[in-house]
């Protein structure tokens, strides 16, 4: 498998020749390259950086290697041990640290690792900052802390409970109101992280809950991304009639994934969608999503008078349209929620509360919640491409046939019609174009994504 390098971090299977997979010599070398970019661009710093981790099989060595680099480099190292990945970017604030490593691959299968890199708010790095980081790795200029200057290690594993305090500090989490509502919920935690901290955000809500997957052993159960063709497990348990509500993430918990009390999916787009409803039903304003996030956010937004924006893919574009637009709510239809009134990141955390806060406040089952909003299907596809296919050229054609539309060329091209959009990107790691397609029923989607992929077929020819 190949080393992915990119701007917002490196990531790669465990094992293996060097430069070809995730492995200590180049954990190593890209570690130091953020460590000597952070330095060289922070001002009166700390001189700290926080390392969290999820509970995968690989995350003590790769914890080890980070943690020594950093110390290597004579910086002071909190490691706040397994954690999610919205603690590890609150701890960076709460710390005033100069930044902070995630060791996560998020929902990538448990050979997988990678670190994501943040900056001294707790976000993720730009495109720019990023793209510095791979410039120093290649030169490979190092210089490391004297016998005298090396860095300190501290452990600190009080951060979950500060996460949960942030949580339900929040206006809009209403922790009277779920605790009246007695609420009974099945959670599926992919043997990560969520295991360790969810129990603990329940109790305080005084939520009734039974846990699969629970322990944090990094051996998941099944595949880790939280969408249906996955979580049969889960699906089953719930149809049992014993639970008002499913409850499923990712193994670093930024991804967020609600199942109804009849054992239905309530849908991964709609848990940014929910949660923004309830969220502009009390403040008004403005929302973002990126581009290949479903059509019903727009919807809910313009509802209550606001604007709606897109993005392009990835969550620090996500937060920059955000700032710009002073979004109250925002994320990604991957089950990302963002609420700045916590922090600029996406929080699993985050979403419950305000989610649970919804239905306690609406007295509604989550299948009748889910049923007040438009029905909108994506269907995903891809075009197979050679290495020297010119992905550009193809992708400006397409916006030159479909100019009469409203064609959106942030990233890739989105091709808005009155009442679908197909969506054309090119893949950042492989020889590839993504065709995300919505509309009213996924027949028609599916129609959508074959009548503009048919056009680039011609296109090739």
């Amino acid at each position: 498998m190949t080393l992915i390098k990119s701007i917002s971090g490196i990531r790669g299977t465990i094992g293996g020749a060097t430069g070809d997979t995730l492995n200590p010599l180049d954990i190593v070398k890209f570690t130091t390259a953020y460590a000597d970019f952070i330095r060289k661009n922070t001002q009166n710093g700390s001189g700290k950086i926080i390392v969290g981790r999820d509970a995968r099989i690989s995350g003590d060595m790769v914890r080890n290697i980070v943690c020594g680099t950093l110390m290597g480099m004579g910086y002071d190292v909190i490691d706040i041990g397994m954690a999610t990945t919205p603690t590890t970017e609150l701890a960076v604030t709460m710390s005033k640290a100069d930044g902070g490593i995630i060791i996560t691959a998020s929902h990538n299968p448990r050979q997988w690792n990678a670190l994501k890199l943040l900056n001294s708010k707790g976000e993720f790095l730009t495109a720019a900052e990023g793209n510095a980081i791979l410039e120093i790795a290649e030169k490979e200029n190092f210089e490391y802390a004297d016998v005298d200057s090396i860095g300190h290690y501290i452990e600190d594993s009080s951060f979950d409970e500060k996460h949960i305090d942030s949580v339900l500090k929040l206006n809009l989490v209403d922790e009277e109101a779920i605790r009246n509502s007695k609420l009974k919920v099945c959670v599926d935690s992919i043997n990560s992280v969520g295991g360790i901290i969810l129990p603990k955000l329940l109790d305080r809500l005084g939520v009734e809950y039974k846990f699969l997957n629970k322990e944090p052993t990094g051996d998941f159960a099944h595949n880790p991304e939280p969408l249906e063709k996955n979580l049969d497990e889960i699906m089953s348990e719930m149809k049992s009639g014993k639970y008002d509500l499913g409850i499923v993430v990712d193994p670093d918990v930024d991804r967020l994934a609600f199942i109804c009390e009849n054992g239905k999916m309530f849908g991964e787009e709609y848990t940014l969608v929910s949660v923004a409803d309830y969220v502009l039903e009390h403040t008004p304003g403005n929302t973002v999503s990126n581009l290949s996030s479903t059509r019903a956010l727009k919807d809910v937004t313009e509802k209550y008078g606001g604007t709606y924006s897109a993005a392009a893919v990835g969550e620090v574009n996500v937060t920059t349209k955000m700032k710009e637009t002073g979004a109250v709510i925002g994320g990604e239809g991957n089950g990302g929620v963002i609420y700045p009134e916590s922090h600029y990141g996406r929080d699993a955390l985050v979403g419950i509360g305000l989610f649970l806060s919804s239905i306690a406040h609406k007295g509604c089952k989550a299948s009748e919640l889910r049923a007040s909003y438009p029905d909108y299907y994506i269907a995903k596809n891809r075009i197979d491409l050679t290495p020297s296919t010119d992905i550009d050229a193809i992708l400006n054609k397409v916006k030159e046939i479909y100019i009469s539309e409203k064609v959106n060329d942030i990233d890739g091209i989105k091709i808005d019609f009155a009442d679908k959009w197909v969506h054309l990107r090119r893949s950042n790691t492989e020889p590839i174009i993504r065709v995300y397609s919505e509309a009213h029923t996924m027949e028609e989607a599916e129609e959508l994504g074959k009548q503009v992929m048919q056009v680039v077929y011609d296109t090739i020819e």
